[in-house]
């Protein structure tokens, strides 16, 4: 989560709703973590190694050791955004459930900058329905699909780069080169820590945030059953999205059958412990999406090019540098009870989890870029391709169009904090008070 900092600034918002809007989300859906042993062990670990000071629970964003906020209660149960729905007016709000948009629809009279009218969207039975804006000069449509789902949408509905719509035979509403552009993702790595015990289960609730531009986290416990050894790891399961950070040619059905059958046949022990992670900061690698189809229902190719700028490759290597320190503390080798690990055996065991479909080299344990490379996997804090002067205005209006904005993080030129969806929900409530104020002045009571 994020309060009131350097990316707040950079993106202009007003600092004073802002903070109004973290605490507005904090105290409907976020709850402070019973920290699990292995978090409280890597904890002691990280300010061992120097990364301090010890910030406690906190929300905010700042250099040294801390424990985040989480969507889970105290009894297991997760909180979600619809929850937030509950601070609505249900007379002012229709919620259709199972509805996919299909395209935006718009008024493209000539000599006029075309305007949004409406969506088509079907239900869950395949049936096509539309859906019209009111008279209202001031009704609009708003996007909020996602990095990856609304630079899609915007070239289903005829807004993208020529060439990419003529191939596909799109109609053109607009001409913009820059949708689709800029894709990012924070590239993250994984280092294993055995153990001669069960730990735990746990997701990520402490964190180091560095001065290198690297955050290190921990995850543990996924090798409880039988299911879960051959199944999936949590967020360390190729099954569950690290495709992406295989490249495009290379994502078959081939591929990912071969990794299940290898995931398989691992011993039980590979995963009797917990990983230590390393996340790189507001990444200068950038890559591009694309569609395969006219089908809003199919994934379109997204390339973040990972590592392809070398400053995030060194930091990476800095970063696996520091979890290995982590690993080999006294204060978690006194948590695991198992010696000293080196840094060539700590590899090994990473390499040989096979977290990603990425083919691996044999010098994936002695070279540490290598290793980075070829063990990346994604924590899903996609952003860009509708980037804020580019596709946007700092309104968040589209450019060269009427009554269409965006609401989400594909706005964002790098994902905020250790974890976005904090930032992504305050986003929300900011942008509707901001609109509601605009349009409705003081009688809008908020």
């Amino acid at each position: 989560w994020l309060k009131c900092c350097s990316f707040i600034r950079r993106v202009g918002w007003d600092a004073r709703l802002v903070n109004e809007s973290y605490p507005w989300v904090e105290k409907q859906i976020v709850h402070q973590p019973k920290l699990a042993p292995w978090q409280d062990a890597f904890k002691d670990s990280l300010l061992d190694v120097g990364v301090s000071p010890y910030n406690g629970f906190t929300y905010d964003h700042i250099y040294g050791t801390k424990v985040g906020g989480t969507i889970f209660d105290r009894f297991g149960r997760r909180h979600t955004a619809a929850e937030l729905l509950a601070s609505a007016n249900p007379k002012m709000l229709t919620v259709l459930v199972y509805a996919t948009v299909q395209e935006v629809l718009f008024d493209k009279s000539a000599g006029k900058r075309p305007k949004a009218m409406g969506v088509m969207f079907k239900d869950e039975n395949g049936n096509q329905h539309q859906a019209f804006l009111t008279n209202n000069r001031r009704s609009e449509v708003i996007l909020s699909c996602g990095a990856i789902g609304t630079p899609q949408l915007l070239m289903l509905s005829g807004i993208g780069p020529k060439a990419e719509l003529q191939r596909l035979n799109i109609s053109m509403v607009l001409h913009n080169e820059f949708v689709g552009k800029g894709m990012a993702d924070n590239p993250m790595n994984s280092v294993f820590v055995p153990m001669t015990r069960s730990v735990e289960q746990s997701l990520i609730q402490t964190v180091g945030i560095t001065k290198m531009g690297v955050y290190i986290e921990a995850s543990s416990g996924f090798g409880q059953s039988q299911d879960s050894i051959h199944r999936h790891h949590g967020l360390l399961s190729a099954e569950i999205g690290q495709l992406s950070t295989v490249p495009p040619k290379q994502r078959t059905r081939q591929a990912i059958e071969e990794f299940i059958k290898r995931k398989r046949d691992l011993p039980r022990e590979a995963f009797k412990g917990g990983f230590i992670l390393e996340k790189i900061a507001m990444p200068l690698s950038t890559g591009h999406l694309n569609l395969i189809n006219t089908n809003i229902d199919n994934n379109p190719s997204v390339t973040f090019n990972y590592f392809g700028h070398p400053r995030d490759l060194r930091r990476c290597v800095n970063g696996i540098r520091m979890a290995a320190k982590v690993i080999q503390s006294d204060r978690f080798t006194n948590f695991t009870k198992c010696d000293k690990p080196t840094v060539e055996k700590l590899l090994n065991m990473s390499v040989k989890a096979n977290i990603n479909l990425i083919p691996k080299h044999t010098n994936d344990t002695k070279s540490l870029e290598q290793f980075c490379k070829d063990t990346v996997i994604t924590i899903w804090h996609y952003h860009g391709g509708c980037h804020v002067g580019k596709v946007v205005d700092p309104n968040h209006k589209v450019l060269g169009a009427r009554r269409l904005r965006i609401v989400d993080g594909s706005t964002f030129s790098e994902s905020p904090g250790t974890n976005p969806q904090g930032t992504v929900l305050m986003m929300g409530r900011y942008m509707g008070v901001k609109i509601l104020r605009r349009r409705l002045g003081k009688a809008a009571g908020v």
